[in-house]
């Protein structure tokens, strides 16, 4: 490290002799995962470079429309890309799908029908998805409609369940859910060995029943998706991974055709499906994004490895580990207090470029049950490939670290949030 950089961290951005000392020993510890890191990120880089070559990609396809929208070729160009990387036969991307809960919706609305079955074989889906379903009953929730839900937990070592799968599929489950982020749950997150297996069982007792990945967070970190493996439908957002840091908003969906046919009538309505609809301009920045998308995730995750042996150093209990593998760019801390997840989170937050005078605090956030802090000093409002940290206020105190455009922004985020610790005490 230049003596310069060395200066400027301990003078301008306040680090201990302590902090730094062990920075410096984690650096060298994370060396050999950085390079496989990189590795991923090549493949995942020329993946994406071959199928906007491939589909004769164009600055026309960034113009704007208007109107309905009809024969917009910008946007059924991003469709065709995204179909391609993503080993699907067709895809909906749009800016109107305000989150990956919208678009996960989307796809459980175009799927079931009254008397079908959901079943969750990840255990209970990520808190804002509850909603959607009735298992926190919401008006307008498919329990409404008369569509059930059953899910299969985790077993105590932390595995999948997979005897337990075979014995919940019947005859009215319609959907099978996977999530592979952890969510805000103490757990694995799934890698796509673990996703092939969890489809190959579903398959061998039920083979026409449709599956559908929540692949939020997942991404680029491995040079196979869910699609791959033999997910029917998946579905994402543009302001985590795939957005690449450049994406506005949006969300996407990619699969079976027939399949997101059904769901682009969710979209819109029935018989005008995914042929209407604006994208106000934002066919570049999508595009843009997603080119750079291999890249970010890269860096996200290495800040996430940085994160976990800082905290493991430190003597906390992390997961994953700094040397397991990953599925997904977020990593868990779990703290002591509530008062070290408030601190963690503000530290995070005075590392950001944006709003990083601003404190923040616990506060009782829209389809949460508790109190939630979240620090996100971000160029797009609630982008997670961005830093950011978040944490439900309730015991076991975990944090839930993720993001980083470049990997120097997710050090500093951790070195500040373990100076904001210290001086919390």
């Amino acid at each position: 490290m230049l003596n310069e950089t060395k200066e400027l961290l301990k003078n301008f951005y306040g680090l201990d002799n302590e902090t730094f000392e062990l920075s410096e020993e984690v650096m060298k510890e994370i060396k050999d995962r950085f390079e496989e890191i990189k590795e991923v990120r090549e493949y995942n880089q020329y993946k994406v470079l071959k199928a906007m070559q491939e589909a004769n990609l164009s600055d026309n396809h960034f113009n704007w429309t208007t109107g309905y929208g009809y024969n917009d070729i910008g946007r059924e160009k991003i469709e065709e890309i995204y179909a391609k990387v993503f080993n699907a036969e067709d895809a909906i991307v749009r800016p109107i799908i305000v989150n990956g809960t919208h678009a996960l919706s989307l796809c459980l609305q175009g799927l079931v029908r009254p008397g079908d079955e959901i079943l969750s074989v990840t255990g209970a889906p990520y808190d804002t998805l509850q909603g959607t379903i009735g298992i926190r009953e919401e008006k307008g929730c498919l329990k409404e409609f008369g569509v059930t839900y059953d899910q299969v937990d985790f077993l105590e070592n932390g595995n999948v369940d997979l005897e337990g799968i075979k014995a919940k599929l019947k005859d009215e489950t319609k959907l099978v859910m996977i999530q592979r982020s952890k969510g805000y749950s103490w757990r694995k997150s799934l890698t796509i060995p673990d996703i092939k297996e969890i489809i190959d069982t579903v398959r061998s007792v039920k083979p026409e029943v449709i599956i559908m990945v929540d692949n939020c967070y997942g991404e680029f970190i491995e040079t196979q998706e869910p699609t791959d493996v033999g997910a029917d439908i998946m579905a994402g957002s543009l302001i985590k991974n795939p957005g690449g840091g450049l994406a506005l908003t949006g969300g996407y969906i990619v699969g079976r055709s027939d399949l997101v046919e059904l769901i682009s009538y969710r979209l819109t309505s029935p018989g005008i499906g995914k042929e209407c609809g604006l994208t106000f301009g934002t066919s570049r920045t999508v595009l843009q994004g997603f080119f750079m998308a291999p890249y970010v995730v890269s860096q996200a995750v290495m800040g996430a490895i940085y994160c976990a042996r800082m905290f493991e150093k430190m003597g906390y209990e992390v997961l994953p580990k700094y040397d397991d593998p990953r599925s997904d760019i977020i990593q868990i801390v779990r703290l002591k207090n509530a008062d070290e997840v408030v601190a963690f989170c503000q530290g995070v937050q005075a590392a950001a470029p944006v709003d990083s005078y601003v404190k923040p605090v616990p506060w009782a956030m829209p389809g949460y049950e508790d109190e939630v802090i979240m620090a996100a000093g971000a160029f797009i409002q609630g982008s997670s490939i961005e830093l950011s940290a978040d944490a439900p206020i309730r015991p076991p105190y975990n944090v839930y670290f993720q993001g980083g455009l470049t990997f120097d922004h997710s050090k500093m985020g951790t070195l500040k949030a373990i100076e904001y610790m210290k001086k919390s005490k």
